[in-house]
């Protein structure tokens, strides 16, 4: 059995997938991008949009019994290799040790 999760305060996806998915044991998160629920962007910078996924990913993960903190696999594609040191520092701030395990790719150059 598949289980869905999306709070009322996490946008809908904007396309066909789920904020989130459960079948057994493991829970796969979708990252929202920067957005409201009513789609209006959050953040001033980079760093506070990167802020925003992850606290819409926490709130994601806490609808479905567990938290950021028990991820053991991330994926980050910054829209250029110029942000990933800011993406780094944000990172260490939103997510504790022991770190999933991460593959970063730039979405485009």
């Amino acid at each position: 059995m598949v289980e869905k999760f999306r709070p009322a305060s996490v946008p809908p996806p904007g396309g066909p997938y789920s904020a989130g998915v459960r079948s057994g044991n493991p829970l796969f998160l979708a990252a929202p991008g920067p957005f409201d629920a009513q789609g209006l962007r959050l953040g001033e910078d980079f760093a506070g949009q990167v802020r925003a996924v992850f606290d819409s990913l926490e709130r994601v993960a806490r609808e479905a019994g567990t938290s950021r903190k028990n991820a053991t696999r991330m994926d980050a594609r910054p829209s250029t290799p110029n942000y990933f040191d800011e993406f780094n520092a944000v990172m260490a701030e939103c997510v504790s040790e022991p770190r999933p395990a991460r593959t970063s790719i730039p979405a485009a150059d």
